[in-house]
C-alpha cells in the first residue's frame, strides 16, 4: 500500500538519501551531506513543501514545491521542481499519488495551479500528461547562469 505524506524534520534521513539519488539521476554529484543540509534548510525556512510516498512503510519517493506568483493572474502558483521515485518502485503508482496530492494541496492553498520542467527525454512526460498536465505550446522559457 501506498501512502503519501507531508515530510517533517523525522523524515529527513530517508528524504535525503531519495534526493541524493534524484541529483544524481541528473547527472550531479553525489553528496548526502549537501542533500541532507539543503532539504533541513527547506524545511526549517518553510520555503517549500515536500511530500513523501511510502511503500508498505519504506521511502520511495518525494515531490517538493516551492511558492511563487503569477503577476498578470494575480494569484498564487506552485512550482513542481522535484519529482522522483526509485528506479526499482516507478510503475506502481507512487508517481501518480505524488502528483495527486500536489494538485490537493494546490486546490486546499487556493493556487491558480502547478508548474513543472522537465527534460526533453523525461519518460515521466508520458504520466504528466495522462494525469492532465499541458505542455506549453504559447512560450519558452529562457534562463540565464550567473558567472
Amino acid at each position: 500500500m501506498i501512502t503519501i505524506h507531508p515530510a517533517t524534520t523525522d523524515d529527513l534521513p530517508e528524504l535525503a538519501f531519495l534526493f541524493d539519488l534524484y541529483r544524481i539521476f541528473y547527472k550531479q554529484p553525489s553528496s548526502m551531506p549537501d542533500a541532507q543540509r539543503f532539504l533541513e534548510t527547506r524545511l526549517f525556512q518553510n520555503d517549500s513543501f515536500i511530500f513523501m510516498a511510502r511503500m508498505d512503510g519504506i521511502a520511495v519517493g518525494f515531490t517538493q514545491l516551492y511558492p511563487s506568483f503569477s503577476s498578470v493572474s494575480l494569484q498564487r502558483i506552485f512550482i513542481l521542481n522535484d519529482l522522483y521515485v526509485r528506479e526499482s518502485d516507478r510503475n506502481t503508482g507512487a508517481g501518480a499519488l505524488l502528483l495527486e496530492s500536489a494538485k490537493q494541496f494546490c486546490i486546499a492553498a487556493k493556487g491558480k495551479g502547478l508548474a513543472l520542467e522537465t527534460a526533453t527525454d523525461n519518460p515521466a512526460q508520458h504520466l504528466y500528461e495522462r494525469l492532465g498536465w499541458v505542455r506549453d505550446s504559447h512560450c519558452f522559457h529562457y534562463f540565464w547562469t550567473a558567472p
